[in-house]
């Protein structure tokens, strides 16, 4: 049966009984909660990657590894979590995750090597994957109906925003970066105990074995393209950095050739024939790029160029975060009438504004330089934010909406391993200092996003022809 096909008839088939009614309110409630918890986790080295590097002993050169451990088990696993999610149960897989980020996370709180905490940083993306490709199945369950749907994404996505925003600012609380990884890690286990009492199984099972094969090329492939961004600082031409990118490009084709013959694919090829899905993905591919390879290294700036303490650079970054975290919760109010790849233009083109507003400001060493960059800059984060969710979970059939969760996170997190590897070889790899650095990574940034929000209007345009 062609794909396509196969995906309407799984579309149709009713859903197994879930357990109990699902509780709406409670479910939102706990997969937000989960959500901000595993952003804040994924955000925590924003403003601890100094004091990290020193405690691990880690060179200029492998620091990359440090923020991109986590992006890295996200964007290798979201797909296969949004499978197994749908196939074998979400409220599972959404325990199962919470509970294995609370280990991980306490795991890198005593690591004592620099390779010790990347693995826990990707054990920890592995996980958060379980928790995010979840979370929207959970809620496209509890919430059946579009105006209900409209509600929950847009809190979902704001609190996609809140964990971030929190992150660095519970991270600079705290007395050492050792601590608050052992503080996010209770956090997590508390909130999958509070799981099980509240949250109903929902599940769509197609049928067939998990899609290992796929699994294994996409994860290498991920890796291989990471290896190769962040060893190419030290010279892109090196033999070994290009037969890891000849590598990544071998690995994605064989793996588009699995999910082609596989009977229960990772993601339906198919899908890519959909305007709404194909600017899901390139939404998300571009947010992480643009937005999150960014402001994941702008903290680390900000402490070496403009001399600020930790806790400093968290409030600093607050006024970036926050704003998001505002912006999303209220842009639900604009999904009526603007729809939303309409806001996710709107979104890439504020930010690559607020990024051309902060050229000079690191070399200005003035803090102050930077408001209006990051004003701009939070209130397109949070319209991006508030319009992807809603865009992955309406660009697939209901019954997949793990998968459609999945897929657009896992092309926001390929995103940002690629965009932090990037920024850090630009703002390292400069003759002219950090300031030189920082201006040619902002220029880049915007000239990112100003694609992206030329994509998605051109996909829009498709899907009206």
């Amino acid at each position: 049966m062609p794909a396509a096909a196969g995906g309407a008839a799984h579309a149709q088939q009713p859903a197994p009984p879930a357990e109990a009614p699902p509780h709406p309110r409670a479910t939102l409630a706990l997969t937000s909660a989960a959500t901000a918890v595993t952003l804040m986790t994924y955000t925590a080295p924003v403003v601890t990657l100094r004091d990290t590097a020193i405690a691990l002993h880690t060179p200029l050169s492998a620091q990359a590894w440090l923020i991109n451990g986590t992006p890295l088990g996200l964007a290798a696993l979201l797909l296969v979590a949004g499978s197994l999610a749908d196939d074998y149960g979400r409220r599972r897989i959404f325990l199962l995750g919470t509970l294995a980020l609370g280990i991980t996370t306490a795991l890198g709180a005593l690591a004592s090597s620099t390779l010790q905490f990347t693995l826990a940083r990707i054990a920890q993306g592995a996980s958060s994957a379980a928790i995010l490709a979840s979370s929207l199945g959970l809620l496209v369950h509890a919430f059946p109906t579009p105006r209900g749907r409209l509600h929950a994404t847009g809190v979902w996505g704001a609190f996609v925003s809140g964990g971030i925003a929190a992150g660095p600012l519970v991270a600079g609380a705290m007395p050492d970066w050792r601590v608050a990884y052992g503080v996010l890690g209770a956090a997590a286990v508390i909130v999958a105990a509070l799981g099980t009492r509240t949250l109903t199984e929902s599940r769509s099972p197609r049928g067939g074995r998990p899609d290992i094969p796929g699994a294994l090329t996409f994860g290498l492939a991920l890796v291989s393209l990471v290896a190769a961004l962040t060893l190419g600082r030290d010279g892109w031409l090196r033999p070994e950095v290009g037969l890891l990118f000849l590598a990544a490009m071998v690995l994605v084709a064989v793996f588009a050739l699995v999910e082609h013959r596989t009977t229960t694919p990772m993601i339906d090829l198919s899908l890519l024939r959909r305007p709404g899905f194909l600017a899901s993905s390139a939404g998300g591919l571009f947010t992480g790029l643009a937005v999150i390879g960014l402001f994941s290294f702008l903290p680390v700036l900000f402490q070496q160029a403009l001399g600020l303490s930790p806790m400093d650079t968290a409030w600093l970054f607050l006024l970036w975060s926050g704003l998001s975290f505002t912006v999303a919760l209220q842009a639900k109010r604009l999904a009526g009438r603007v729809p939303p790849r309409h806001q996710l233009a709107v979104g890439f083109a504020l930010h690559a504004a607020g990024v051309l507003a902060m050229l000079g400001a690191i070399d200005s060493g003035s803090w102050q330089r930077l408001l209006p960059g990051l004003i701009l800059g939070g209130i397109g984060s949070g319209l991006l934010n508030a319009a992807l969710p809603l865009l992955s979970v309406e660009s697939v059939p209901a019954a997949r909406a793990a998968m459609g969760s999945g897929a657009q996170q896992t092309f926001r997190y390929i995103g940002s391993c690629a965009g932090v590897a990037l920024t850090i070889a630009i703002v390292t790899s400069s003759g002219g200092g950090l300031g030189h650095g920082a201006n040619i990574a902002l220029l880049v940034s915007a000239a990112l996003a100003l694609s992206a929000a030329v994509a998605v209007l051109v996909l829009r345009e498709r899907g009206r022809a």
